[in-house]
Protein backbone atom coordinates (compact mmCIF):
# COMPACT_ATOMS: atom_id res chain seq x y z
CA UNK A 1 0.00 0.00 0.00
CA UNK A 2 1.61 3.35 -0.65
CA UNK A 3 1.72 6.67 1.65
CA UNK A 4 -1.52 8.22 2.67
CA UNK A 5 -1.86 10.47 -0.95
CA UNK A 6 -0.06 13.95 -0.76
CA UNK A 7 -3.57 15.93 -2.00
CA UNK A 8 -4.94 14.78 1.15
CA UNK A 9 -4.34 17.61 3.50
CA UNK A 10 -3.54 15.36 6.61
CA UNK A 11 -1.95 17.27 10.31
CA UNK A 12 -1.25 14.96 13.38
CA UNK A 13 -1.09 16.44 16.50
CA UNK A 14 0.79 14.43 19.13
CA UNK A 15 -0.12 15.21 22.94
CA UNK A 16 2.85 14.94 24.61
CA UNK A 17 1.59 15.21 28.00
CA UNK A 18 1.46 17.10 31.24
CA UNK A 19 3.26 16.98 34.20
CA UNK A 20 2.81 13.04 33.86
CA UNK A 21 2.59 12.71 38.21
CA UNK A 22 1.45 9.47 37.92
CA UNK A 23 5.45 8.52 37.34
CA UNK A 24 6.45 10.45 40.51
CA UNK A 25 10.20 11.33 40.71
CA UNK A 26 10.67 10.14 37.34
CA UNK A 27 8.92 12.78 35.98
CA UNK A 28 10.05 15.77 38.31
CA UNK A 29 12.47 16.95 35.51
CA UNK A 30 11.29 15.67 32.50
CA UNK A 31 8.21 15.21 30.02
CA UNK A 32 7.25 11.75 30.02
CA UNK A 33 7.33 11.56 26.21
CA UNK A 34 11.16 11.82 26.77
CA UNK A 35 11.33 8.87 29.13
CA UNK A 36 13.58 6.38 27.42
CA UNK A 37 12.23 2.52 26.17
CA UNK A 38 14.68 -0.73 25.42
CA UNK A 39 17.56 1.39 26.35
CA UNK A 40 18.34 3.23 23.25
CA UNK A 41 14.69 5.26 22.39
CA UNK A 42 11.97 7.63 23.94
CA UNK A 43 8.55 7.21 24.53
CA UNK A 44 7.89 10.24 21.93
CA UNK A 45 9.66 7.92 19.52
CA UNK A 46 6.94 5.45 18.71
CA UNK A 47 4.33 7.74 17.38
CA UNK A 48 6.59 10.20 15.52
CA UNK A 49 7.66 7.42 13.71
CA UNK A 50 3.80 5.84 12.63
CA UNK A 51 3.10 9.20 11.23
CA UNK A 52 6.94 9.24 9.05
CA UNK A 53 6.22 5.93 8.43
CA UNK A 54 2.92 6.50 6.39
CA UNK A 55 3.73 9.80 5.27
CA UNK A 56 1.90 12.55 7.34
CA UNK A 57 4.46 15.64 7.28
CA UNK A 58 2.88 17.84 9.25
CA UNK A 59 2.98 16.69 12.58
CA UNK A 60 2.24 19.22 15.83
CA UNK A 61 3.77 17.68 19.07
CA UNK A 62 2.20 19.38 22.04
CA UNK A 63 4.36 20.05 25.05
CA UNK A 64 2.90 21.85 28.48
CA UNK A 65 5.64 20.61 31.25
CA UNK A 66 9.30 20.56 31.02
CA UNK A 67 9.24 20.87 27.31
CA UNK A 68 13.05 21.79 27.38
CA UNK A 69 13.82 18.17 28.05
CA UNK A 70 12.56 17.02 25.00
CA UNK A 71 13.76 19.64 22.25
CA UNK A 72 16.75 18.22 21.89
CA UNK A 73 15.88 15.06 21.52
CA UNK A 74 13.55 16.66 18.58
CA UNK A 75 15.88 18.41 17.30
CA UNK A 76 13.19 20.37 15.27
CA UNK A 77 11.90 17.12 13.50
CA UNK A 78 14.95 15.80 11.80
CA UNK A 79 14.79 12.28 12.93
CA UNK A 80 11.24 11.66 11.22
CA UNK A 81 12.64 13.73 8.48
CA UNK A 82 9.75 16.66 9.37
CA UNK A 83 12.56 19.44 9.30
CA UNK A 84 11.01 20.67 6.17
CA UNK A 85 10.90 24.46 5.02
CA UNK A 86 6.98 24.10 4.21
CA UNK A 87 4.79 22.15 6.61
CA UNK A 88 6.87 19.83 8.64
CA UNK A 89 7.12 19.87 12.64
CA UNK A 90 5.87 22.20 15.04
CA UNK A 91 5.80 22.36 18.51
CA UNK A 92 3.32 23.71 20.43
CA UNK A 93 3.28 24.94 24.27
CA UNK A 94 1.30 26.72 26.45
CA UNK A 95 1.17 30.86 26.00
CA UNK A 96 0.05 33.38 28.09
CA UNK A 97 -1.73 37.08 26.36
CA UNK A 98 -2.55 34.98 23.19
CA UNK A 99 -6.53 35.18 23.73
CA UNK A 100 -9.24 34.49 25.95
CA UNK A 101 -8.52 32.63 29.29
CA UNK A 102 -9.88 29.42 27.17
CA UNK A 103 -7.34 30.10 24.90
CA UNK A 104 -3.84 30.18 26.79
CA UNK A 105 -2.31 29.02 29.53
CA UNK A 106 -2.17 25.25 30.75
CA UNK A 107 -4.87 22.94 29.47
CA UNK A 108 -7.22 20.16 31.59
CA UNK A 109 -7.12 17.18 29.60
CA UNK A 110 -6.42 16.23 26.02
CA UNK A 111 -10.03 17.61 25.04
CA UNK A 112 -9.42 20.68 26.49
CA UNK A 113 -6.14 20.95 24.58
CA UNK A 114 -7.80 20.50 21.35
CA UNK A 115 -10.24 22.97 22.15
CA UNK A 116 -7.16 25.35 22.58
CA UNK A 117 -5.38 25.14 19.39
CA UNK A 118 -9.03 24.87 17.42
CA UNK A 119 -7.71 27.78 15.49
CA UNK A 120 -4.91 27.02 14.48
CA UNK A 121 -6.43 23.91 13.47
CA UNK A 122 -8.92 25.54 11.47
CA UNK A 123 -6.52 27.94 9.83
CA UNK A 124 -4.39 24.30 8.68
CA UNK A 125 -7.95 23.51 7.12
CA UNK A 126 -7.13 19.60 7.25
CA UNK A 127 -9.08 16.86 5.48
CA UNK A 128 -8.23 14.60 8.65
CA UNK A 129 -6.83 15.13 12.02
CA UNK A 130 -5.01 12.54 13.57
CA UNK A 131 -4.33 12.84 17.07
CA UNK A 132 -2.21 10.35 19.25
CA UNK A 133 -0.62 10.26 22.52
CA UNK A 134 3.28 10.36 23.30
CA UNK A 135 3.01 7.51 26.39
CA UNK A 136 2.23 4.49 24.55
CA UNK A 137 4.39 1.24 23.05
CA UNK A 138 3.05 0.44 20.02
CA UNK A 139 3.88 0.44 15.99
CA UNK A 140 0.65 0.99 13.68
CA UNK A 141 -0.12 1.04 10.05
CA UNK A 142 -1.87 4.44 9.75
CA UNK A 143 -2.10 3.86 6.13
CA UNK A 144 -5.48 1.72 6.19
CA UNK A 145 -7.02 3.21 8.96
CA UNK A 146 -7.10 6.45 7.20
CA UNK A 147 -8.62 5.03 4.31
CA UNK A 148 -11.39 3.45 6.28
CA UNK A 149 -12.31 6.44 7.82
CA UNK A 150 -12.52 8.21 4.54
CA UNK A 151 -14.20 5.27 3.11
CA UNK A 152 -16.97 5.04 6.17
CA UNK A 153 -17.40 8.87 5.98
CA UNK A 154 -16.66 8.76 10.04
CA UNK A 155 -16.88 11.79 11.96
CA UNK A 156 -13.98 10.13 14.09
CA UNK A 157 -12.75 6.76 13.93
CA UNK A 158 -11.25 5.11 17.32
CA UNK A 159 -7.61 2.94 17.40
CA UNK A 160 -8.83 -0.07 19.61
CA UNK A 161 -6.78 -2.77 21.76
CA UNK A 162 -7.65 -6.05 24.13
CA UNK A 163 -6.34 -5.79 27.74
CA UNK A 164 -6.97 -7.37 30.54
CA UNK A 165 -10.65 -6.37 31.88
CA UNK A 166 -8.20 -5.18 35.78
CA UNK A 167 -5.82 -3.27 33.36
CA UNK A 168 -9.27 -1.54 30.82
CA UNK A 169 -10.90 0.14 34.41
CA UNK A 170 -8.02 2.76 34.14
CA UNK A 171 -8.95 3.10 30.45
CA UNK A 172 -11.83 4.27 27.86
CA UNK A 173 -14.03 0.98 27.41
CA UNK A 174 -15.30 0.98 24.09
CA UNK A 175 -18.97 -0.63 22.87
CA UNK A 176 -19.11 -1.57 19.20
CA UNK A 177 -20.93 -4.17 16.97
CA UNK A 178 -19.52 -6.13 13.94
CA UNK A 179 -19.55 -3.59 11.67
CA UNK A 180 -16.88 -1.41 14.12
CA UNK A 181 -19.88 1.37 14.33
CA UNK A 182 -19.46 2.53 18.45
CA UNK A 183 -22.51 2.67 20.37
CA UNK A 184 -21.25 3.85 24.02
CA UNK A 185 -17.65 4.47 25.48
CA UNK A 186 -17.05 4.31 29.46
CA UNK A 187 -14.84 6.00 30.72
CA UNK A 188 -12.63 4.61 34.08
CA UNK A 189 -15.32 2.53 34.55
CA UNK A 190 -15.39 0.62 38.44
CA UNK A 191 -15.73 -2.66 36.53
CA UNK A 192 -15.84 -3.90 32.98
CA UNK A 193 -15.92 -7.57 31.34
CA UNK A 194 -14.97 -5.98 28.23
CA UNK A 195 -11.07 -5.90 27.39
CA UNK A 196 -11.69 -3.10 24.22
CA UNK A 197 -10.61 0.46 25.37
CA UNK A 198 -9.56 3.16 23.03
CA UNK A 199 -5.49 3.36 22.70
CA UNK A 200 -5.57 7.57 22.54
CA UNK A 201 -5.42 7.33 19.08
CA UNK A 202 -8.04 9.25 17.09
CA UNK A 203 -9.07 10.77 13.30
CA UNK A 204 -11.49 13.33 13.59
CA UNK A 205 -13.61 14.97 10.46
CA UNK A 206 -12.21 18.48 11.39
CA UNK A 207 -15.16 20.70 10.86
CA UNK A 208 -17.33 18.47 12.92
CA UNK A 209 -15.17 18.25 15.89
CA UNK A 210 -14.63 21.74 15.78
CA UNK A 211 -17.79 22.43 16.05
CA UNK A 212 -18.58 19.63 18.90
CA UNK A 213 -15.71 21.31 20.81
CA UNK A 214 -17.41 24.86 20.65
CA UNK A 215 -20.71 23.40 21.46
CA UNK A 216 -19.63 20.89 24.62
CA UNK A 217 -17.89 24.49 25.85
CA UNK A 218 -20.61 26.73 25.65
CA UNK A 219 -22.65 23.87 28.00
CA UNK A 220 -20.11 23.26 30.05
CA UNK A 221 -18.41 27.00 30.94
CA UNK A 222 -21.14 27.52 33.79
CA UNK A 223 -19.80 24.03 35.96
CA UNK A 224 -15.77 24.75 35.06
CA UNK A 225 -14.47 24.66 38.38
CA UNK A 226 -12.05 27.66 37.21
CA UNK A 227 -12.04 30.46 35.11
CA UNK A 228 -9.44 29.36 32.62
CA UNK A 229 -11.36 25.84 32.37
CA UNK A 230 -13.45 24.62 29.73
CA UNK A 231 -14.63 21.93 31.54
CA UNK A 232 -13.68 19.75 28.46
CA UNK A 233 -11.13 17.48 30.46
CA UNK A 234 -10.33 14.58 28.92
CA UNK A 235 -11.24 12.59 25.67
CA UNK A 236 -13.70 10.31 27.70
CA UNK A 237 -15.59 12.86 29.56
CA UNK A 238 -17.33 14.59 27.12
CA UNK A 239 -15.86 14.87 23.80
CA UNK A 240 -16.24 11.34 22.82
CA UNK A 241 -19.56 10.35 23.99
CA UNK A 242 -20.77 12.99 22.78
CA UNK A 243 -19.86 12.20 19.08
CA UNK A 244 -20.78 8.46 19.66
CA UNK A 245 -24.25 9.94 20.00
CA UNK A 246 -24.27 11.38 16.37
CA UNK A 247 -23.87 8.18 15.18
CA UNK A 248 -20.93 8.26 13.31
CA UNK A 249 -18.30 6.85 15.14
CA UNK A 250 -16.40 3.60 14.24
CA UNK A 251 -13.52 1.20 16.09
CA UNK A 252 -10.24 -0.39 14.33
CA UNK A 253 -8.53 -2.71 16.13
CA UNK A 254 -5.10 -3.11 16.67
CA UNK A 255 -2.64 -5.34 15.67
CA UNK A 256 0.33 -6.25 17.56
CA UNK A 257 1.75 -4.90 20.73
CA UNK A 258 0.22 -2.20 22.25
CA UNK A 259 0.76 -0.49 25.78
CA UNK A 260 0.04 2.42 27.94
CA UNK A 261 3.11 2.99 30.04
CA UNK A 262 2.28 6.19 31.75
CA UNK A 263 2.02 4.32 35.25
CA UNK A 264 5.45 2.52 36.55
CA UNK A 265 3.63 -1.00 36.88
CA UNK A 266 3.07 -0.69 33.18
CA UNK A 267 6.81 0.90 32.46
CA UNK A 268 8.42 -1.68 33.89
CA UNK A 269 6.12 -4.34 32.96
CA UNK A 270 6.49 -3.60 29.12
CA UNK A 271 10.00 -4.02 29.35
CA UNK A 272 9.12 -7.49 30.98
CA UNK A 273 7.54 -7.84 28.05
CA UNK A 274 10.29 -6.79 25.83
CA UNK A 275 12.75 -9.33 27.16
CA UNK A 276 10.25 -11.85 26.98
CA UNK A 277 9.48 -11.42 23.59
CA UNK A 278 5.89 -9.85 23.35
CA UNK A 279 6.92 -6.64 22.20
CA UNK A 280 6.59 -6.77 17.99
CA UNK A 281 7.27 -2.75 17.41
CA UNK A 282 10.55 -3.44 16.52
CA UNK A 283 9.93 -6.08 13.97
CA UNK A 284 8.47 -4.00 11.09
CA UNK A 285 11.54 -3.11 8.50
CA UNK A 286 8.78 -0.81 6.78
CA UNK A 287 7.84 1.14 9.54
CA UNK A 288 11.00 1.44 11.58
CA UNK A 289 11.15 2.99 15.19
CA UNK A 290 13.08 6.33 14.46
CA UNK A 291 14.73 8.39 17.21
CA UNK A 292 17.89 10.26 17.92
CA UNK A 293 21.31 8.22 17.12
CA UNK A 294 23.41 9.40 19.84
CA UNK A 295 27.51 8.61 19.47
CA UNK A 296 28.86 5.74 21.78
CA UNK A 297 30.74 2.45 21.90
CA UNK A 298 29.17 -0.90 21.80
CA UNK A 299 27.72 -1.99 25.58
CA UNK A 300 30.35 -4.05 27.02
CA UNK A 301 30.24 -7.33 29.12
CA UNK A 302 34.28 -7.67 31.31
CA UNK A 303 35.24 -11.37 32.97
CA UNK A 304 33.19 -11.93 35.41
CA UNK A 305 30.21 -10.46 34.01
CA UNK A 306 26.67 -12.64 33.20
CA UNK A 307 23.34 -11.28 31.13
CA UNK A 308 20.44 -12.94 31.66
CA UNK A 309 17.37 -12.59 29.93
CA UNK A 310 18.59 -8.74 29.54
CA UNK A 311 19.68 -5.77 27.49
CA UNK A 312 22.14 -3.00 27.41
CA UNK A 313 22.56 -0.11 25.77
CA UNK A 314 26.05 1.73 24.12
CA UNK A 315 28.71 2.29 26.28
CA UNK A 316 27.10 0.47 29.31
CA UNK A 317 29.56 -2.07 30.93
CA UNK A 318 28.77 -5.37 32.95
CA UNK A 319 31.07 -7.09 35.19
CA UNK A 320 28.38 -8.02 37.70
CA UNK A 321 24.82 -10.12 37.22
CA UNK A 322 22.47 -8.86 35.21
CA UNK A 323 18.88 -10.56 35.10
CA UNK A 324 15.89 -10.15 33.12
CA UNK A 325 16.79 -5.96 33.39
CA UNK A 326 17.18 -3.28 30.80
CA UNK A 327 20.23 -0.55 30.98
CA UNK A 328 20.05 2.39 29.00
CA UNK A 329 23.64 4.17 27.95
CA UNK A 330 26.74 4.46 29.66
CA UNK A 331 25.61 1.99 32.89
CA UNK A 332 28.28 0.55 34.94
CA UNK A 333 27.34 -2.72 36.85
CA UNK A 334 30.54 -3.58 38.92
CA UNK A 335 31.85 -6.95 39.96
CA UNK A 336 29.51 -8.56 42.64
CA UNK A 337 26.54 -6.43 41.96
CA UNK A 338 23.28 -7.52 40.94
CA UNK A 339 20.34 -6.06 38.85
CA UNK A 340 17.26 -8.28 38.76
CA UNK A 341 13.75 -6.94 37.27
CA UNK A 342 14.34 -3.39 36.55
CA UNK A 343 14.98 -0.66 34.41
CA UNK A 344 18.62 1.45 34.61
CA UNK A 345 18.33 4.79 33.00
CA UNK A 346 21.22 6.45 31.45
CA UNK A 347 24.87 6.90 33.51
CA UNK A 348 23.57 4.69 36.34
CA UNK A 349 26.65 3.10 38.51
CA UNK A 350 25.69 0.05 40.50
CA UNK A 351 29.25 -0.72 42.85
CA UNK A 352 30.56 -3.77 43.96
CA UNK A 353 28.08 -6.09 46.02
CA UNK A 354 24.81 -3.70 45.40
CA UNK A 355 21.80 -5.52 44.61
CA UNK A 356 19.38 -3.79 42.57
CA UNK A 357 15.50 -5.66 42.33
CA UNK A 358 12.27 -4.62 41.14
CA UNK A 359 13.26 -1.05 40.66
CA UNK A 360 13.55 1.81 38.02
CA UNK A 361 16.67 4.14 38.63
CA UNK A 362 16.59 7.41 36.83
CA UNK A 363 19.71 8.70 35.06
CA UNK A 364 22.74 9.58 36.86
CA UNK A 365 21.75 7.45 40.26
CA UNK A 366 24.98 6.18 41.97
CA UNK A 367 24.24 2.98 44.46
CA UNK A 368 27.25 2.73 46.44
CA UNK A 369 29.00 -0.73 47.70
CA UNK A 370 26.58 -3.84 49.31
CA UNK A 371 24.15 -1.28 49.41
CA UNK A 372 20.23 -2.61 48.84
CA UNK A 373 17.52 -0.68 46.79
CA UNK A 374 14.12 -2.17 46.52
CA UNK A 375 13.16 -6.24 46.30
CA UNK A 376 10.85 -8.65 44.68
CA UNK A 377 7.43 -8.62 44.69
CA UNK A 378 5.70 -11.46 47.40
CA UNK A 379 3.24 -12.68 44.59
CA UNK A 380 3.14 -12.86 41.01
CA UNK A 381 0.91 -9.71 40.43
CA UNK A 382 3.25 -6.22 39.79
CA UNK A 383 1.70 -3.40 41.41
CA UNK A 384 2.68 0.38 41.44
CA UNK A 385 3.37 0.21 44.81
CA UNK A 386 5.83 -3.02 44.33
CA UNK A 387 8.60 -0.95 42.34
CA UNK A 388 11.01 1.37 44.25
CA UNK A 389 11.59 4.82 42.54
CA UNK A 390 14.99 6.64 42.65
CA UNK A 391 15.49 10.17 41.02
CA UNK A 392 17.60 11.57 38.86
CA UNK A 393 20.87 12.45 40.10
CA UNK A 394 20.34 10.67 43.48
CA UNK A 395 22.91 8.55 45.16
CA UNK A 396 22.67 5.86 47.60
CA UNK A 397 25.54 5.64 49.95
CA UNK A 398 27.18 2.41 50.97
CA UNK A 399 25.58 -0.25 52.91
CA UNK A 400 22.09 1.20 52.77
CA UNK A 401 18.75 -0.14 52.33
CA UNK A 402 16.44 1.10 50.20
CA UNK A 403 13.34 -0.23 51.32
CA UNK A 404 10.35 -2.04 48.31
CA UNK A 405 8.06 0.60 47.03
CA UNK A 406 10.14 3.40 48.38
CA UNK A 407 10.43 7.01 46.25
CA UNK A 408 13.43 8.65 46.25
CA UNK A 409 13.13 12.32 44.70
CA UNK A 410 15.53 13.78 42.84
CA UNK A 411 18.90 14.92 43.81
CA UNK A 412 18.60 12.83 46.90
CA UNK A 413 21.62 11.22 49.65
CA UNK A 414 20.47 8.83 51.50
Amino acid sequence: MSLIPADLRTLAVVQAGGQGSRMDVLTRERAKPALPFAASHALVDFPLSVLAAAGVSDVWVSVQFQSSSLDGYLAGGRPWDLDRTRGGFRRLTPEEGSGTAHEDGFSHGNADGLFRMREAIRIADPHVLIVMSADHIFNLDLRPVVAAHLDREAECTVVTAEIGVQEAVHKVVVEHDDAGLVSAVRAKPSSTESGTVATEIFLYHPPTLLAQLEQLRAGLQATADDDDDTGLGDFGDHLLPSLVRRGRVHATPMSGYWKDVGRPQAYLQAHRDLLTGKVDVFDHPTRPILGQTLPGPPGWVGEGGELVEAMIGPGSRVRGRVVRSVLGRGVTVQPGAVVEDSVLLDDVVVETGARVRTSILDRGVHVGREATVGAAPAGTRLTDEAITLVGQDSRVRRGTSIAQGARLEPGSTT
